[in-house]
């Protein structure tokens, strides 16, 4: 599908969808106990594509509505029937791979090309650190990947430059072995609020772990018990950085951004950034809404180290803005659905932005640019398809976005919302 986004301004109400990092966590978290409730859950592909391996590993979840009753196995994966396909969702795959190194057995995992060429490298090698034993098929530690347990836990170091969510598989996992995992890192740790998002769903669901001098611990031998037996999803700020951003650039006179409560997610972050350039915002936290209105913004300097998934949202914003907007500690953003940093630099330059682009940062001159409207590419991800539909509310003309259905993964309505917010998207096939 491709979309037809003209320049446009917005007003008026949009919520948030339900945070997509919680959700994948809370998913899997009621796999682990013998069964919960999760309430106000995303569907997207990716995370169905977490509720299809809870299936594979012998638990059950059933969808209505955004309720999902999940009959959990109990800390005790089954061996899968067959291979356990994680789609496009990069999550999904490094969160069941702990989880598949408790099987008594042998489990293949994989994904579409894009998930294929990520690296897992590290959570392998602390698989066989535990005692499990995990490769790659193509022996480049990426998928498909084959894991074979069970591990009874023990202690591991792995980089912490890589993925958090490693950490999160192997905390999950952890608490549920025989004698607990503890996780040392050797490098700094990079996207570290993810943790803390899988700390605060652990202890929603009765689990404790915590952090240590040079990482984190999970004791073993406990159950995942929900309070009430069952956890509900907070609203996303990945996602709501879309419609926050949408506000500050295009906002006649403002748009209010609901379900967006604090939080453990780095993104909120995104209200700070705003704030810096500019923006005229204001967020009523014990409502859980955000008012933003449209403003004369000004280039920073954002560090993404802990905030990866900001870096195309803050990218368009810099394009937008007056001086310069320099994202730095990006190498991490590299390695996601697409090369992200490459990603916004090449798409935004079509449309008429002026960008360097540098190993570990994105460097994007407002002054210079001048958008307009242009035939870009979401390039197979998601936040690429948002940030560029953003980008054009101000640019000149229209422009058309391929590949616009990949919002599915994380904001199937992100097109609806935009279109309830006054801007005429029109959707074709191409």
């Amino acid at each position: 599908m491709q979309v037809t986004v003209p320049r446009s301004t917005v007003r008026g109400e949009a919520h948030a969808p339900p945070s997509k990092s919680y959700t994948h966590r809370a998913i899997l978290a009621a796999g682990y106990s013998s069964g919960a409730l999760v309430r106000h859950a995303l569907d997207s592909a990716d995370t169905r594509s977490t509720a299809r391996a809870v299936d594979a590993f012998g638990g059950d979840v059933t969808e209505t509505d955004g309720l999902l009753e999940v009959d959990g196995f109990d800390g005790r994966p089954a061996v899968p029937a067959d291979v356990v396909d994680c789609g496009n969702s990069g999550t999904t795959m490094r969160l069941v791979s702990a989880a598949a190194a408790l099987a008594d057995g042998i489990s293949v995992l994989t994904g579409d090309r894009s998930l294929r060429s990520r690296p897992q490298g590290p959570l392998l090698d602390a698989i066989g650190q535990l005692g499990g034993r995990a490769r790659s098929t193509r022996g480049n530690d990426q998928a498909p990947l084959v894991i074979e347990g069970p591990v009874d836990g023990g202690s591991v170091t792995i980089p912490g430059d890589v993925s958090s969510q490693f950490v999160t598989a192997l905390l999950m996992a952890g608490a549920v072995t025989d004698d607990g995992v503890s996780v040392a890192l050797s490098t700094a740790l990079k996207s570290a609020p993810y943790v803390e998002v899988t700390l605060e769903v652990l202890d929603a669901f009765g689990v404790v772990a915590e952090r240590t001098d040079d990482g984190y611990r999970v004791p073993g031998g406990q159950s995942y018990e929900p309070h009430e037996g069952e956890y509900t999803v907070p609203g996303d700020f990945s996602s709501a950085s879309y419609l926050l951003a949408a506000g500050a650039l295009a906002g006649d006179p403002e748009v209010e951004v609901h379900e967006v409560y604090p939080s453990a997610q780095g993104d909120q972050a995104i209200l700070d950034v705003l704030e810096r350039m500019g923006a005229d915002v204001d967020w009523h936290r014990q409502d859980g809404v955000a008012v933003v209105r449209g403003s004369d913004l000004s280039g920073v300097t954002v560090d993404v180290g802990d905030t990866p998934d900001l870096l195309p949202t803050i990218a368009t914003l810099g394009a937008a803005a007056e001086g310069t907007t320099r994202i730095t500690n990006a190498e991490h953003v590299r390695y996601k659905e697409t090369d992200r940093v490459s990603a916004m630099a090449t798409q935004l330059t079509q449309m008429g932005a002026e960008i360097d682009e540098e190993p570990d940062a994105l460097v994007v001159y407002g002054d210079e640019s001048n958008l307009h409207g242009a035939a870009v590419d979401g390039l197979g991800d998601h936040r690429i398809v948002m940030a560029l539909a953003v980008a054009a509310l101000v640019a000149n003309g229209e422009t058309t976005i391929r590949g616009a259905e990949h919002v599915d993964v994380s904001f199937p309505g992100f097109f609806d919302a935009l279109y309830e917010l006054g801007v005429p998207v029109e959707r074709s096939d191409g």
